[in-house]
């Protein structure tokens, strides 16, 4: 079967989840599935520039395109299907939120999460919301859509109106370098960059709204003047300009908070260096209101780091009882669990011995099969 899949990640934003899950796919797919003939149609781009693994058994066809709001919608609803066509696509795989509205060959789209639907700040602005209905109407038309957690896939059924039998629950995994024991002479120099030592609770994510740093902050009121000197709280990410909406000031909440002496905002950081911070951390603190699957904790959960997360979205399939699960508004018994971690070895011990077997669960490979099984069923209807 020849299987075209819309490549707009292997380009733009590589580092988000939607580019690893792009990545991830295109390196296993062919492993597990070789009998397939699989393309690639991405924007046109230096082989540099174009961010895939090595060696993968696929073609790529490049698009003259740029990388505007326009551009990614012309791409997506014309250029994407006209090379489709071209190719003689027998399976269309959009492994994003954007499917045409109309296409030459069976689509299949991954939906991660419908945050503009359930979030209204999120598709703030009428190009937002027209953008938003466009991709929910295309939905409709996919032939299967597939997405991350059960949790995505009831609210795509309610919000969508898709039925069940359309929507298929295939979990993503944390990437291989993500590991309990890594090389001292490596992991000691790449916190030093960072300014650190082993010893800190850790925040590794996004900044929006819905990852509830606010809470975060406050529930780090009560771990600050027990622990915090000789556990901080260490946020990794480029902090964004606050605009009051979306995104908060929050080297300004934690000197509101009596608390700016203990955080350490160590700005954006290297994909290289992430598995030694994690290792380096004590405990991984997330406090996410909505999660359509969550990487992080599941990356901290495989580097060997106990978890302290939330009851919301897909959290609790990811981590089930491999750690704290709170609700994302008690931030007294957030800053108590993160305490408990630190100050109790017992506690720290099997919570790190859970999250390292439930880890284990999740991976690359098994996405790809559970992926293929997906195309199969698809061609054979």
């Amino acid at each position: 079967m020849r299987i075209v899949i819309n490549g707009w990640f292997a380009v733009h934003d590589v580092q988000t989840g939607s580019g690893q899950y792009l990545r991830a796919l295109l390196e296993w797919l062919p492993r597990v599935a070789p009998e397939h003939d699989y393309h690639l149609v991405a924007p046109q781009a230096s082989p540099a520039a174009l961010l895939l693994p090595e060696g993968a058994g696929y073609k790529v066809t490049p698009v003259r395109c740029g990388n505007s709001n326009f551009d990614k919608l012309r791409f997506e609803q014309w250029q994407f299907p006209r090379a489709c066509r071209a190719l003689r696509a027998e399976l269309a795989h959009v492994p994003y939120w954007a499917p045409p509205l109309a296409s030459p060959a069976p689509i299949v789209v991954t939906i991660h999460d419908i945050i503009p639907v359930l979030l209204p700040e999120y598709r703030r602005g009428r190009r937002a919301g027209l953008y938003t209905a466009l991709v929910s109407a295309a939905a409709r038309g996919a032939s299967l859509v597939l997405t991350d957690s059960q949790a995505s896939a009831r609210d795509i059924q309610q919000h969508l109106g898709l039925p069940a039998a359309k929507v298929r629950t295939i979990y993503l995994a944390a990437d291989p370098v993500y590991q309990p024991k890594g090389d001292w002479r490596v992991d000691d120099p790449i916190r030093e960059k960072y300014g650190l030592t082993e010893g800190y609770v850790f925040y590794c994510g996004g900044f929006d709204q819905r990852k509830n740093l606010r809470a975060l902050l406050s529930a780090w009121t009560w771990p600050a003047g027990a622990v915090g000197q000789s556990y901080p709280l260490v946020i990794a990410g480029q902090l964004p300009t606050p605009d009051g909406v979306m995104f908060e000031d929050l080297p300004a909440l934690a000197q509101e908070l009596n608390v700016a002496d203990t955080v350490k905002f160590i700005g954006p950081v290297a994909e290289a260096d992430k598995p030694a911070l994690y290792r380096g951390a004590t405990v991984f603190a997330y406090p996410s209101r909505y999660e359509g699957f969550g990487l992080p904790p599941l990356e901290a959960m495989a580097s060997g780091v106990p978890v302290v997360t939330t009851t919301s979205g897909s959290l609790p399939e990811v981590v089930e009882t491999a750690g704290y699960l709170l609700s994302p508004d008690d931030t007294r018994n957030f800053g108590a669990a993160l305490i408990t971690v630190i100050v109790e070895p017992q506690v720290h011990d099997d919570l790190r011995a859970r999250g390292l077997a439930q880890a284990k669960k999740f991976s690359w490979e098994k996405t790809a099969r559970e992926t293929a099984a997906a195309y199969s069923s698809v061609a054979n209807r």
